[in-house]
């Protein structure tokens, strides 16, 4: 890729080896068409009714693509609400159960997200393994609450964020395991993303995600985040936390020359679309506390014509002229 390899990213792309090669075999995997077809619909309704975003960007791909990273989406949104329920003791047993449930190669006929995932890591050959790590990705929210260093948040981003990417690599087709280290590096910054928005939202929850190490380089502690300061300090720190997110995006686009054709579409508005509320955190002055940073519908689609051309544009020729 354009820039010398760090030794967070060696680790990521070690762990996404790691769990490319754990596969499923699906032997005597068997789901009517009409049972495949209720679970889908259940999968597509809940990417409605809780990301607008990634409604609308794979809202851009053929239907069964579509279907696909609808039902990627349900599996990581129910263990997202697992890890989140509010006072439950019983949160890693029920992940546990949830994991076993939405892994195995033949789920139960009534259990309709498990089965829309099943049909299309089936449909796909998305590797169990990554599924796995993105289990234990969103369970770190139960046992961990803080990181020391980037190096470690980086950890997390990917267990939640790039197995996803690689998982939608799948469904979308790609060239090669070339393209491994641009899908690890997207997820980062999406989930890099997510964090420099949710700072209160977190914070509130228990949670602050961002390195304790630069927090204090940049001299701010606890008391700056309850109160919601936005200090010159506060400042800083996130212009520096954005510059180091958006360098990630701009690193990553380009592997989506390695997509299939009719995925690059949807990928390419789901990172510019979600890289745009960056832009809001800057124009509201750094302000992640008194509200939610935010790219509004009328603006994601007045994006979409040029992220449209641009990923028209895209292909491997071009990507080889960039390394």
């Amino acid at each position: 890729m354009g820039s010398e390899t760090q030794a967070w990213e060696e680790k990521l792309l070690q762990m996404a080896t790691e769990a490319l090669d754990v596969v499923s075999s699906f032997t005597g995997f068997k789901l009517t068409p009409e049972r495949l077809e209720d679970a889908y619909a259940g999968a597509s309704r809940i990417i409605r009714e809780h990301s607008r975003t990634f409604h609308m960007a794979s809202a851009l791909l053929p239907l069964e693509k579509r279907r696909g990273i609808q039902a990627l989406y349900a599996f990581c949104r129910i263990s997202d609400d697992i890890v989140d329920g509010s006072g439950a003791d019983d949160r890693l047993e029920r992940l546990e159960a949830w994991r076993e449930r939405s892994t195995t190669d033949n789920p139960r006929p009534d259990d309709s997200i498990a089965v829309a995932w099943a049909g299309a890591r089936a449909q796909f050959g998305i590797p169990k393994g990554l599924a796995n790590q993105l289990v234990d990705g969103v369970a770190m929210d139960i046992t961990q609450s803080r990181y020391a260093t980037f190096d470690d948040l980086a950890i997390y981003c990917y267990g939640v964020a790039s197995t996803v990417g690689l998982m939608s690599m799948h469904i979308t087709g790609f060239a090669g395991r070339c393209a491994v280290p641009y899908a690890v590096k997207l997820g980062v910054a999406l989930q890099l993303t997510n964090i420099l928005r949710d700072v209160a939202e977190d914070w509130r929850a228990g949670r602050l995600y961002l390195p304790q190490d630069e927090l204090a380089a940049f001299d701010l502690a606890d008391v700056d985040i309850a109160q919601g300061s936005v200090s010159s300090r506060w400042r800083a720190f996130m212009k520096f936390q954005i510059e180091r997110t958006r360098a990630l995006y701009e690193e990553s686009i380009p592997g989506i020359a390695l997509l299939d054709k009719d995925g690059r579409f949807a990928v390419a508005a789901a990172a510019e679309l979600y890289e745009s509320i960056l832009d809001d955190i800057v124009e509201h002055d750094y302000d992640v506390f008194s509200r939610r940073a935010h790219a509004t519908q009328w603006e994601k689609l007045r994006m979409l014509p040029g992220i449209w051309r641009k990923s028209r544009r895209m292909s491997v020729a071009n990507l080889v002229m960039t390394e």
